[in-house]
């Protein structure tokens, strides 16, 4: 079908990209449209109040953007090192092959990824190391289609929970397919404009409602619904929390910065103070890849999985 476009353009999230362009056009102009568009990000304004439903912040949308736009250049060579990898596994380890273009093999590697990405998910909320990577695309106080483009550049845990589908004999490209689409279903999860779906669909896919909870900082939202594509894996690992009301967005100690690099690599340098000053080698250890907010004074069901904020009474305060 896209024969005619050289081959690094046939992969699903850059086909996306005019889509992509046009509903953050569309919701942007919304926003301009509502006088929702703000200079200041809320943890800015010293009041605690969110910004209004659906809003904008030109410097924060655009440090989103080109932390997508430096993703779409660091994720390929990831791909090529992933590619590589798959490939060794699926012609020496696999105990058996399936046909790349049977229907049933594009719904064992979509279904298989997804759930993995689950646990990739996860592992990246609960272990400090992998957070790192992961915890610039939860930075934005806001909750728009740019917020879905604030991508990790570190693809590397992702890359290691993928390897069981080409042992299973899911062939490698389709691996690369499969987790390109799942990417692109989630771009359209970023928004406050759309509301509760139809009951079932809410039952069983991931939907604007229950990313939006995933992304709040509010005690209760704290590491939920961690699902790409399905949320099903949340109901039956109990990490599943509706919206009951209008989430806070962002890190519960906001990052006071649109630099895209310090965005990217905060955590690092964070982790690697709290080792240089760590007594023991069980302390070591526990900063790098016990949870987010561990300290050696406090046991690891209070700590807050985010930036370090105590909980109390079994709940995470803000």
């Amino acid at each position: 079908m896209f024969d005619f476009l050289p081959q690094a353009m046939r992969e699903p999230t850059v086909l996306a990209i005019p889509f992509f362009v046009l509903m953050v056009v569309l919701e942007w102009v919304a926003a301009w449209k509502l006088e929702h568009t703000e200079t200041d990000r809320p943890s800015q304004h010293g009041t605690g109040v969110a910004a209004p439903r659906g809003s904008y912040n030109a410097r924060d949308s655009r440090a989103s953007l080109l932390m997508g736009l430096v993703s779409i250049a660091t994720s390929a060579g990831w791909k090529v090192l992933a590619l590589l990898a798959y490939s060794a596994v699926f012609a020496y380890l696999a105990p058996w092959r399936l046909p790349a273009t049977a229907w049933y093999t594009w719904l064992i590697a979509f279904v298989g990824l997804d759930f993995l990405f689950y646990w990739e998910h996860r592992i990246a909320h609960r272990v400090r190391l992998v957070w790192a990577t992961h915890q610039a695309h939860h930075s934005s106080e806001y909750f728009n289609f740019t917020t879905a483009l604030r991508q990790k550049w570190n693809n590397s845990a992702g890359i290691i929970m993928w390897l069981p589908l080409p042992f299973l004999g899911v062939p490698p490209a389709l691996v690369l397919a499969v987790y390109s689409l799942n990417l692109v279903y989630q771009f359209w999860i970023h928004t406050e404009h759309i509301g509760r779906l139809w009951a079932p669909a809410e039952f069983v896919f991931n939907t604007p409602s229950h990313h939006r909870v995933h992304h709040g900082s509010n005690a209760d939202y704290l590491d939920r619904n961690y699902g790409g594509t399905f949320i099903i894996w949340d109901r039956m690992f109990r990490t599943f929390r509706p919206e009951t009301y209008r989430p806070t967005y962002g890190l519960t100690k906001p990052i006071d910065t649109y630099n895209i690099w310090r965005l990217q690599t905060h955590e690092y340098g964070a982790i690697a103070r709290d080792v240089r000053g760590a007594t023991g080698l069980r302390a070591r250890l526990a900063y790098v890849f016990g949870p987010p907010g561990w300290r050696p004074d406090r046991q690891p069901e209070i700590i807050d999985r985010r930036e370090g904020a105590a909980r109390s009474a079994g709940q995470a305060v803000r």
